[in-house]
């Protein structure tokens, strides 16, 4: 079982690597659904990674705006350079996910964004849960060359989703991998382990007000952070139910309050 945490800052890269996890989703704007983060946050997330001797870590989310997820052709543009940029900056892949006004998946947009990822691991994401025909949609993700799916099975949460998730867990090929996300919840894990999926995603945040003034022009000043002690739970509740399903040793993760 593979554990990504979605994350926005460097501190939620650092409580990723010290809780145990296997690789973090970076974006920023969570609030809106999560963007495409920064040059200087991809480079040095991967630097991070890299310093904690972390392969395969950082996977970055190609999403220039909030709002659905059909693509203007400047759009699809800018998303091909921001593919571009963040693997040059050290990324060890991208996060992508297209439609076209029918609610299929956008084949010549996807086509150009996995080709500007000359073969880097890409993930289509949750883009398929807004689909017309999810089942076709990661199928059509899977053909056009993406190797993970991030999807709750069309479902508001992940556990409510299981039905799907099976579904779409048998339809794909193995080399490709159903990662479940959205609203995923400690009490919802055993059940999609059970339904097949061996990638799991979830944020681990909180929100919290900035007590720094941010003025007319900065917000209200409440922001969402990784939260150390949520990530280390729901680490340590994956582990210990992949552990009730194979034999093997515990793990038990530790990341700083």
């Amino acid at each position: 079982m593979k554990i990504e945490i979605c994350v926005q800052d460097l501190d939620g890269v650092r409580c990723a690597i010290e809780a145990g996890a296997d690789r973090v989703e970076l974006c920023s704007a969570l609030e809106a659904g999560g963007l495409t983060p920064s040059a200087g946050l991809v480079e040095a997330a991967a630097e991070l990674a890299l310093d904690a001797g972390r392969q395969d870590f950082v996977h970055v989310l190609i999403r220039p705006r909030p709002g659905g997820f059909i693509y203007t052709p400047g759009e699809i543009e800018v998303m091909r350079r921001d593919v571009r940029q963040s693997l040059a900056l050290g990324a060890d892949g991208v996060v992508v996910g297209l439609l076209t006004a029918s609610g299929d998946v956008d084949v010549a947009g996807a086509e150009a964004l996995i080709h500007a990822a000359g073969g880097t691991f890409v993930t289509f994401h949750r883009a398929v849960d807004a689909a017309r025909d999810p089942l076709q949609a990661v199928d059509d993700a899977a053909r056009l060359g993406a190797r993970r799916i991030l999807t709750s099975g069309a479902a508001r949460a992940a556990g409510n989703g299981i039905d799907m998730l099976k579904r779409m867990v048998a339809a794909l090929p193995s080399e490709v991998s159903v990662m479940a996300g959205g609203g995923v919840t400690e009490q919802a894990v055993p059940a999609l382990l059970a339904a097949g999926i061996r990638d799991i995603h979830f944020s681990g945040r909180k929100l919290m007000v900035d007590s720094a003034p941010s003025g007319p022009g900065g917000g209200d000043g409440i922001r969402s952070v990784t939260h150390p002690a949520t990530v280390a739970r729901m680490v340590r509740a994956m582990r210990t139910a992949k552990a009730h399903m194979t034999i093997g040793p515990r793990f038990s993760p530790l990341c700083g309050e």
